[in-house]
């Protein structure tokens, strides 16, 4: 595999809303982002991809663009947002945003020009059809915020246009040359101005099964999920190697995908040495226990699930290129809420699934608070959630004859709200994120759960994520964390998850995934130990005895 500037790094995403607010209006914005420089440096990440800064509505919370080439001024000026690329390079940090080209938002410019003259060439930018009241829809594919994935096109009553998402946001017609290269030429100018790359949204959602076309329902509305059409679309690498070739080639840029859905036979093409992106999010693990029918449906994934979804994650992708590996983000709840039991989320435990993800092959990608331990919120009432997913899935539970309490917990469970409530800096009013009245309601947990109560403390979640981040960039086991290969150990052995990264060195990375203690045999004799999310380990010359929710990194003989 061909090396690359970003292999060795640690990767960090802001949700800029939730970050740091400057000016006390309740909202994170660039000012803040760059006030907190200093502390990506001292936590040792090294690329840092912000979600959505441009003009928006925020229909979807920013991932309906109105304008890509602006700033949304909830979140400040172009200025800032140039000083925060120079000042992150400044200190190492490469700055990567959101690529959100699969749509853009109903007050895009594109879209309103479309229904000005929807014949014309800005309603090629856009899947628009005839349609009268009365007649079938092109096709019943459920948008992924439920409802069919059709919209009347404002002002015109006769014609309909397609949307994948939210109806505020119409889906680009890559078909179109003309728009793939006003695409392309926004991703340059972006480039141009010093951004490290991108992160690359929603993007397998670029080709659709075209003509459209009905496939059986899967609920009682009638409709079936989209992801059934995209399980046999064809034709999609064709518009991914255009674009990497027209723009993320030129520049070496970082992109890394989030690509669902995608054959195992084009893992070389989407992430090879010649590869359309640098990297692709694993989400085998996120997907597991959900239900296609509803979140209500859903169960929360077991130790031994997770730990078959990492290996074959691992297994799957090999030496072909790599993964960015993740246990939590904006669109997912808090891993340590999701990955582990109720009750048993101590700090060893969120330091035992951060260790397990994060050591993996492939680029470790923490997600704000994630080296916290931040966790999902409590106490939700449906008037508190922002996120348009979990008001849909509140009312598919409640259709499927839940009661609103029920419904209530089941929606709070899986809510995206969960990953955007405000970073935890201190217990302060507030929690050190606003002087004024969050846009999100606060985690009630602040006040104990902070980065203030964390740093410099030894045995906190915090510094153990910055013990992390330093035993990969080290020079003795870098090469080894970062390139060796990861070999399952023991994974028949129920809630253990062990595995060796071989390289120059051979390093085992074992946890005891449960609340009871546990032995482990020992692939070879015990040379080093590197890391231990406890203050002993005990060990024999054949047997590590773990206690519960126990970590240990060592290096071995081999």
């Amino acid at each position: 595999m061909q090396r690359k500037w970003w292999h060795g790094k640690t990767a960090y995403q802001i949700y800029p809303k939730s970050f740091c607010d400057s000016n006390g209006d309740g909202i994170g914005d660039l000012r803040g982002v760059i006030s907190k420089l200093d502390y990506l440096r001292e936590l040792g990440v090294e690329i840092v991809w912000l979600s959505p800064v441009y003009p928006s509505p925020m229909a979807d919370q920013g991932y309906d663009i109105s304008d890509y080439y602006g700033i949304d001024p909830r979140f400040g000026t172009m200025d800032d947002m140039d000083e925060l690329i120079a000042k992150a390079r400044e200190r190492g940090i490469s700055i990567v945003m959101d690529l959100v080209v699969n749509h853009c938002s109903d007050e895009h410019e594109w879209f309103r020009r479309a229904c000005e003259d929807p014949d014309g060439p800005y309603g090629q930018f856009f899947y628009i059809r005839d349609w009268h009241e009365g007649e079938p829809l092109p096709c019943n594919w459920r948008s992924y915020f439920g409802g069919p994935c059709w919209e009347t096109l404002p002002g015109h009553p006769d014609k309909i246009y397609f949307h994948a998402f939210h109806k505020k946001q119409p889906d680009l017609n890559w078909e179109n040359p003309k728009l793939r290269r006003e695409i392309y030429k926004m991703i340059n100018w972006w480039l141009d101005r010093g951004l490290g790359g991108f992160r690359i949204d929603a993007i397998i959602n670029i080709k659709k099964l075209l003509p459209f076309r009905d496939f059986p329902a899967d609920r009682d509305d009638g409709l079936c999920a989209i992801q059934r059409m995209l399980a046999e679309t064809e034709g999609v690498n064709v518009f991914l190697r255009e674009m990497a070739d027209e723009t993320f080639c030129l520049y070496d840029a970082f992109s890394v995908g989030e690509v669902f859905n995608e054959k195992t036979e084009d893992l070389p093409l989407i992430i090879g040495d010649d590869g359309y992106f640098s990297s692709m999010f694993d989400f085998s693990e996120h997907l597991l226990g959900l239900d296609r029918r509803g979140w209500h449906l859903s169960h929360l994934p077991t130790a031994e699930e997770y730990k078959q979804a990492a290996f074959a994650a691992q297994a799957r992708v090999a030496d072909i290129g790599f993964l960015s590996n993740i246990i939590e983000n904006h669109d997912e709840p808090r891993g340590v809420s999701h990955y582990l039991p109720q009750g048993e989320r101590s700090d060893a435990a969120k330091k035992l699934l951060g260790g397990l993800n994060f050591l993996l092959r492939g680029l470790p990608f923490l997600y704000q608070g994630q080296e916290l331990g931040m966790e999902n919120r409590t106490g939700w009432t449906l008037g508190e959630f922002d996120d348009v997913n979990t008001l849909d899935q509140y009312e598919v539970a409640l259709r499927a004859g839940l009661t609103p309490e029920q419904a209530l917990r089941a929606v709070s469970l899986y809510s995206r709200d969960n990953a955007r409530t405000p970073f935890q800096w201190d217990a302060s009013p507030g929690a050190g994120f606003t002087t004024g009245t969050p846009w999100l309601p606060l985690n009630p947990n602040y006040r104990e759960l902070n980065l203030a109560a964390q740093r410099g403390r030894e045995g906190s979640v915090y510094e153990f994520y910055r013990s992390l981040i330093a035993l990969r960039k080290s020079g003795e086991y870098g090469e080894t964390l970062v390139y060796g290969e990861t070999v399952p150990w023991l994974a028949e052995q129920r809630n253990l998850m062990a595995y060796l990264r071989r390289g120059e060195r051979t390093v085992l990375v074992a946890g005891n995934f449960q609340g009871e203690p546990q032995d482990m045999r020992l692939p070879a004799p015990l040379r080093k130990l590197l890391l231990n999310n406890l203050e002993t380990l005990d060990a024999d010359g054949e047997t590590l005895h773990l206690a519960p929710w126990q970590l240990a990194v060592v290096e071995v003989e081999g």
